[in-house]
């Protein structure tokens, strides 16, 4: 049975974790069931905590934050397959605001919803933060994992260098490379997680259409690669972000250039 820590908050797909999915398949364990089930566990929980991280880490400078501001806005996002079919949606809620310009904590909540856009039973919701401290981006991993740490049934370390957008972006403007580490060690085995994000580059501001409107964004690339117990991965992810609201549309493509997933913002208010 999956221990109950694990289950994650947020099932949607992002833009820089899916050569973490990749390297799930070519990973083989024995028909053991216990080792099968801990490996899904795992690979789930190492999902939630980088889509978590790169939540976080879309808004460095307050004078371009890429983040909503406003409280009570909500952001709805349609998660895909390759094919373009609905596979999940994810809803992001901003509680609170505190402080304004380059000085801002903001509290918000994820959660996972149905194909339907309806709320798990019971609502599988994950409260955070982002603190944006003299127009830089202040991120606290062990926040994420406060309540993991307590728990007996596994020891998780989170370690690594967020991605910074700042809010001056220009195109052709180099981004700073980001990775983040995960260590786990439960009963039944240990595991280390990594994953490193490099090349990053603003290729273009545009114009880009959604089902939730047409959007000013600041188009992103960044070259990918994941490894899982010794197992690397790569490929290469685009992202669209807009001002004041963050992440507006996402693709992830493979080491052969194909189109693995992608992720749009179906609707805010």
């Amino acid at each position: 049975m999956c221990p109950k820590f694990l289950k994650p908050p947020f099932g949607g797909k992002s833009d820089v974790f899916y050569s973490l999915l990749l390297c799930c398949k070519s990973i083989i364990f024995n028909n053991n069931n216990k080792k099968t089930t801990t490996m899904k566990t795992i690979l789930r929980f190492g999902i939630w905590m980088t889509i978590l991280s790169v939540a976080f880490a879309t808004g460095t400078h307050a004078q371009n934050t890429f983040f909503p501001t406003k409280t009570g806005a909500v952001l709805l996002y349609a998660q895909k397959d390759a094919k373009g079919k609905p596979s999940s949606y994810s809803k992001l809620t901003i509680k609170a605001v505190e402080g304004s310009g380059s000085n801002m904590t903001i509290s918000y909540v994820m959660e996972t919803l149905t194909k339907d856009r309806k709320s798990n039973n019971p609502p599988s919701e994950t409260p955070c933060k982002m603190v944006i401290k003299n127009g830089v981006m202040i991120l606290d991993m062990n926040q994420l994992f406060s309540g993991v740490a307590k728990d007996p049934q596994a020891k998780i370390e989170v370690s690594g260098m967020p991605m910074e957008l700042p809010g001056n972006l220009q195109p052709g403007q180099a981004l700073k490379d980001a990775d983040v580490t995960m260590s786990i060690d439960m009963t039944v085995m240990k595991m280390n997680m990594s994953m490193k994000m490099t090349d990053g580059k603003c290729l273009a501001i545009e114009d880009v259409t959604v089902p939730a409107g047409t959007f000013k964004c600041y188009k992103i690339t960044q070259t990918v690669a994941t490894t899982v117990m010794g197992k690397t991965v790569s490929g290469r992810s685009l992202s669209w972000y807009a001002p004041g609201i963050g992440s507006v549309k996402s693709e992830s493509y493979n080491d052969k250039d194909q189109l693995l997933s992608s992720q749009e913002l179906a609707e805010m208010n």
